[in-house]
């Protein structure tokens, strides 16, 4: 038996499965953008917040209502050229199918997908205003993305939209894509739910997906440990009172917030490999960490990449910020090498 300096340093010798790299400096328009943004965006931020705290809950649940009214005004955010588009219905919630003209039609050819959850801190955003960003994903990997509009606060709490989240996951394999061909994805609350669905995949013994990546992943709804991270005050857009107000006055069941919603709090043996991006200065980089120190317990291979100066799903500016155009590059790559990884071992495996 192992002496407990023994079993440090047998735990030192052992090689991590989590890489942490700093791909690059702030390009000067990051730099420029980025105080900017906390003049504009964390102010503003800071204010709607103030006013939902003050009349806890009428005033929290109204604004969470007007919230809901963000995805409907941008309508105006067009995907980016060559893209195609179709909609799909479900009884509860929406999605849609976003590729490109010189790839393959996703229903005729159901070869592989990206299963994509939106932002927005589950009370605001949809396919609108993300289909831009979206579709430069999916040509990026040169794979079809399944975009879902799952339900969100106040219709509906997090366990819907987790629910939401499997069912458009089910509806893949139903359609007749391969598991080990789809790769679970998100942004910030979105971000956070590619995790935990993934992990709820797992638990329900499905057929578990390629991969999973994370874009500033909100995967903890405990905000304890972004109130104590130093970049609390230095966040461009969103304050750790931000992202505790829809947990606080939306997702409380008496009084309790339920340890198991957040993704962070599992035990990730079994989960696929996993991309994580997030800006230096982000105060969801105390998830970011706490996602790879999943990974890494439990021997999940993890890539976690953290950009200079990087606002808040940065990768949504990639019209103007060479920044986001490079990250967005970098999740097509992981999405084709964990796809050609996987064809690799079905032909050897059918050898």
């Amino acid at each position: 038996m192992l002496t407990e300096p023994q079993a440090r340093v047998q735990a030192r010798k052992t090689p991590s499965t989590v890489t942490i790299e700093y791909p690059r400096r702030a390009s000067w328009v990051l730099r420029i953008a980025h105080p900017l943004s906390y003049a504009l965006l964390r102010q503003g931020m800071n204010l709607i917040v103030g006013c939902a705290w003050r009349g806890i809950p009428v005033r929290g649940a109204r604004i969470f209502h007007i919230s809901n009214l963000l995805d409907p005004l941008a309508v105006p955010l067009v995907p980016i050229r060559g893209t195609r588009l179709r909609r799909i219905a479900f009884p509860r919630f929406r999605a849609e199918w976003v590729w490109q003209r010189d790839t393959f039609d996703p229903e005729t050819t159901p070869d592989a997908a990206i299963l994509y959850f939106h932002g927005g801190g589950l009370v605001a955003c949809g396919l609108n205003t993300h289909r831009r960003l979206v579709s430069r994903i999916a040509k990026a990997a040169g794979v079809p993305v399944f975009q879902v509009d799952y339900r969100q606060l106040p219709k509906a709490h997090v366990t819907d939209t987790l629910e939401d989240c499997v069912d458009a996951y089910e509806y893949l394999l139903a359609q007749g894509f391969p598991a080990d061909r789809v790769i679970v994805a998100g942004d910030s609350a979105g971000g956070g739910l590619a995790f935990r669905t993934t992990l709820a995949i797992r638990d329900r013994k499905l057929p578990m997906p390629a991969g999973v990546v994370g874009i500033a992943p909100w995967a903890n709804y405990d905000s304890t440990l972004r109130y104590a991270h130093p970049n609390d005050p230095l966040d461009p857009m969103l304050g750790a009172k931000a992202l505790d107000t829809p947990a606080q006055l939306g997702l409380l069941r008496d009084g309790v917030l339920d340890p198991d919603w957040s993704a962070v709090n599992h035990d990730f043996a079994g989960m696929p490999p996993a991309l994580i991006q997030v800006g230096s200065t982000e105060v969801l980089l105390a998830d970011a960490h706490q996602l790879a120190e999943r990974c890494e317990t439990a021997g999940v291979p993890c890539r976690m990449q953290v950009w200079d100066k990087a606002i808040h799903v940065f990768q949504a500016g990639a019209d103007i910020l060479p920044d986001a155009r490079q990250a967005i590059g970098v999740i097509g790559e992981f999405v084709r090498e964990r796809l050609d990884a996987n064809a690799i071992q079905s032909r050897s495996s059918a050898a």
